[in-house]
């Protein structure tokens, strides 16, 4: 994955990251449990998190291209995409007509899985950094 790539999804998860949280605290406010609340919140917290260490992430593969640099990224996307996106289905399932969908629930713990991998991707990553292009 590259680096114009990267910035590209970035922004665009950036976009739904401000949104969401936006609609969240002010249009579901009123709408969810506080308990659902709090789970809606979790997703855009670490979809937030994740959208920043993809930027960090995009901006190491500029500097230093990585196999591994692209797999974190790669992984931080998945993991946005299933996690985040899991916590905003079932903390509004019953919402949009999602009520009887029991697989959403497990699908969280395969987004934090998928974050897990590109943490530790972006550490493997690390100790192949061309030492002569980074800084001590």
């Amino acid at each position: 994955m590259n680096f114009k790539r990267i910035l590209f999804i970035c922004g665009i998860l950036g976009v739904l990251a401000v949104g969401l949280g936006a609609f969240g605290a002010h249009g579901l406010k009123d709408l969810l449990p506080p308990e659902k609340l709090i789970t809606y919140t979790t997703g855009i917290t670490y979809h937030f998190y994740h959208t920043i260490g993809l930027l960090l992430v995009g901006i190491l593969i500029k500097i230093n291209p990585s196999k591994w640099f692209s797999r974190s990224a790669i992984c931080f996307i998945i993991g946005i995409m299933l996690f985040s996106g899991s916590l905003y289905l079932l903390a509004t399932r019953e919402l949009i007509g999602l009520i009887n969908y029991r697989w959403l629930g497990p699908i969280t713990p395969i987004g934090g899985v998928f974050f897990i991998l590109g943490w530790l991707s972006l550490t493997i990553g690390s100790f192949n950094i061309n030492n002569k292009d980074a800084a001590n």
